[in-house]
């Protein structure tokens, strides 16, 4: 099972996450976030000493291959500032454009003897959460042994029992082992409750005194569960997001961004998913997945269109509608409302089959504007294919 979980989930920073995990009785680095120079050395002078350890607060992890952590000392603290706070920062996670740097957590050092790795994450296999564990933490951990996992009962939660044995079989020993038991009850009771699809702590730090400390953290909260979870929806951060994406998020819309040039507005997840693999199977690659939704209105077609086009990528658009719920007319109306906004013409391949579908093409013909219209799905994904190659 991979060690992080899919897509469909809201993000917590690393100060935030620790933030909940605290709430629950776990120890945290003493540490203050900042959003502004000043801020930051408000909160390295509260926090006393003389080295501090700067963690730039992005939606990303490997941030400390990449430079995004720093363990600095006063003579040091401005340069790393200006170095991570208001840049982009680029690591393995990100893509080459890398995730905009808005808050630094500024922590004390904590000196550690071990680090060890827990995490609860779902299983979608068995539709169970699961503690995973390894005795081995930090940067590399996807690159090592399988961590150990234990399955989580839906109505009984973890038991501390178990939690012990999952201790011995890490080969802890002496008062590790009932610390680790109520890491390990813990993660899973916050992950029920604040409906995560992971909660990890890597690396769950071991000081020289045994004690057991939230050195980075990291939880994602399922986005379907989010009408039941006010105060961590709260705490989403968009600009962390693709614009397009969060553009879509606002407006209602199932958007992802891709890489292709060819641009898709299909209403229903299914068929969205069956449109992508047309536009591949005909040698096309696809710019988004959307999903205007079975029951959309002519204004969300035209404001789904818009965000398309507005895509400077996009050659060429592919609009597939499957009218059950949704009127083929209304759909054209929205499209032709979008059509006489937009500021660059663009090839648009149209399939309108369903309810009120001769009302729907009537419609598209009586505008005079460049659609192609066809009833057949793996014609209309060639054709799209075509148009974006002659538009390139």
């Amino acid at each position: 099972m991979p060690l992080f979980s899919e897509d469909g989930r809201v993000r917590l920073h690393e100060y935030q996450a620790k933030a909940l995990l605290a709430r629950r009785g776990l120890t945290v680095p003493p540490g203050l976030v900042a959003p502004t120079p000043a801020a930051v050395y408000a909160a390295a002078a509260a926090l006393g000493g003389d080295e501090w350890v700067l963690k730039a607060q992005i939606h990303a992890g490997a941030r400390g291959k990449a430079g995004g952590i720093r363990r600095v000392g006063r003579a040091a603290l401005g340069g790393a500032i200006g170095d991570l706070l208001g840049r982009r920062l680029v690591t393995a996670q990100t893509g080459p454009l890398g995730q905009p740097v808005h808050h630094l957590l500024v922590e004390r050092p904590v000196a550690a003897a071990g680090e060890l790795y827990i995490a609860c994450a779902l299983d979608r296999g068995s539709g169970r959460r699961l503690i995973l564990a390894s005795a081995t933490g930090g940067v590399d951990i996807e690159s090592g042994a399988p961590p150990l996992s234990v399955a989580v009962d839906p109505l009984a939660g973890l038991q501390a029992y178990e939690g012990r044995a999952l201790a011995r079989r890490l080969g802890l020993t002496g008062r590790l082992i009932e610390r680790f038991a109520k890491i390990a009850v813990t993660l899973a009771e916050t992950a029920t409750a604040s409906d995560a699809l992971l909660v990890e702590i890597n690396p769950l730090m071991v000081s020289a005194d045994d004690q057991l400390i939230v050195a980075d953290a990291k939880i994602e909260i399922d986005d379907n569960a989010l009408f039941r979870q006010a105060e961590l929806s709260a705490l989403r951060d968009p600009r962390q997001g693709d614009e397009k994406d969060e553009a879509a998020h606002a407006k209602g819309l199932q958007y992802i961004a891709l890489d292709g040039d060819i641009g898709c507005l299909v209403n229903g997840a299914g068929l969205a998913m069956a449109t992508m693999d047309l536009i591949a199977l005909a040698g096309g690659k696809p710019a988004n997945f959307l999903d205007v939704g079975g029951g959309t209105t002519a204004a969300k077609v035209a404001e789904a269109l818009e965000l398309v086009m507005d895509d400077a990528r996009v050659k060429a658009v592919f609009v597939n509608i499957f009218g059950g719920i949704v009127r083929c007319d209304l759909i054209a109306e929205g499209l032709l409302q979008a059509a006489a906004r937009l500021h660059r013409p663009l090839p648009i391949v149209v399939r309108l089959v369903g309810t009120r579908q001769d009302e729907g093409l009537a419609l598209l013909a009586q505008s005079g504007l460049p659609i192609d219209v066809t009833a057949d799905l793996a014609q209309a994904a060639g054709l799209a294919v075509r148009r974006a190659q002659e538009a390139a």
